[in-house]
């Protein structure tokens, strides 16, 4: 196992720079999620990390040496890609037992590594068995085992569950995380889905055009988030925002609702702000309170009814309820915030107000 140093690194494409000077730390044994929007430079940061392109300028250090120069197959990591990258010729056992034939191991050191690596991930059954005889989960965890078996002080996922089903990543998703339990290896994964993100890690890395949004613990960041950016981008649905502006203790929006402000206030009076709640902190209120809706959309999920409407002002706002609702399209509802819940951003440049 190893830290990972990532030091003002910078990655251009001839003229186009893409990754814009990130610092990121991460201790020995820790699980990071790198995730952000398509585009925001994740993979590639991933790929620095790996050896696979070269970095621009900056420091990428594992386990304390600087590895800037150092061919991937120095570097001791381990990736899993997409696409699962097995050899359709190669049984399962050779697949898995690949890197180990490169260095000209025994077999029965091969054996005993596959087997190790079979039982940890319930492949016992299918080492005789050919890519095309698996399923995509399956397929997903002898990627998973040819990783392991290379015994890698840094293991690297690049979006490991995109091909998978619905049912099927949430099943793999626990799979991942149980192994870095088991093996307690220093992991970097990639994803574009913040749930997996929340679910995986024990710490997150928001990244978005080439630069580092936030980092912290999941929690940290749908508490406390440092921007707009992180606020929209975590939480599913995603956070409500309300143009307004402080008066007299609250925020009134554009089109005259009054709507509590948190404490403690970080905003004096005449501010312009943006008011921001998530869906599942909004409850059903009465006549004259709140902010009234006119409900577009009913999504009911079983242990959840999801609404989408619009403000008169024509504001989207979205809001989760545990309890069953019968709304129907068109009918208006008011919804109340919590206001222990509210967070306030500054309108140029998305920067959260409130400690």
């Amino acid at each position: 196992m190893a830290s990972v140093g990532i030091s003002q690194v910078r990655k251009s494409f001839g003229s186009t720079e893409v990754i814009h000077g990130v610092d990121v730390e991460i201790p020995d044994g820790e699980f990071v999620v790198l995730v952000g929007p398509s585009g925001c430079g994740k993979s590639t940061l991933l790929r620095l990390i790996a050896g696979l392109e070269e970095i621009s300028s900056g420091e990428i250090s594992i386990g304390g040496r600087v590895v800037n120069h150092v061919p991937p197959k120095g570097r001791d990591v381990a990736m899993v890609f997409q696409n699962y990258a097995l050899y359709p010729h190669m049984t399962v056992y050779d697949n898995m037992a690949f890197s180990l034939r490169l260095r000209r191991a025994s077999r029965a050191e091969m054996d005993r590594a596959v087997e190790k690596a079979a039982a940890i991930l319930n492949l016992g059954d299918l080492l005789e068995r050919y890519p095309r005889q698996l399923s995509g989960g399956q397929r997903q965890r002898v990627a998973m085992g040819r990783a392991i078996i290379r015994d890698p002080r840094v293991f690297l996922f690049d979006e490991p569950l995109s091909n998978l089903d619905a049912r099927l990543r949430v099943r793999m998703r626990a799979e991942i995380k149980e192994l870095h339990l088991n093996l307690k290896t220093t992991t970097i994964y990639v994803t574009h889905d913040q749930i997996e993100a929340m679910t995986m890690a024990d710490r997150i890395v928001i990244m978005n055009e080439g630069l580092v949004e936030q980092t912290g613990a999941p929690l940290d960041l749908y508490d406390i988030p440092a921007n707009r950016f992180v606020a929209g981008f975590i939480g599913s649905p995603s956070m409500n925002f309300l143009e307004g502006t402080v008066r007299d203790g609250a925020v009134e929006t554009r089109t005259g609702v009054i709507l509590p402000l948190p404490e403690p206030r970080s905003a004096g009076n005449g501010r312009g702000v943006v008011y921001g709640i998530r869906p599942e902190h909004l409850a059903l209120g009465s006549e004259g309170s709140g902010i009234s809706v006119e409900v577009s959309v009913v999504e009911p999920t079983g242990s959840d009814t999801v609404v989408v409407g619009r403000t008169t002002g024509g504001d989207e706002v979205q809001a989760v309820f545990h309890e069953r609702h019968a709304f129907a399209p068109g009918q208006h509802i008011r919804l109340v915030p919590d206001p222990g819940r509210v967070h306030l951003f500054e309108p140029e440049g998305g920067v959260r107000l409130q400690g």
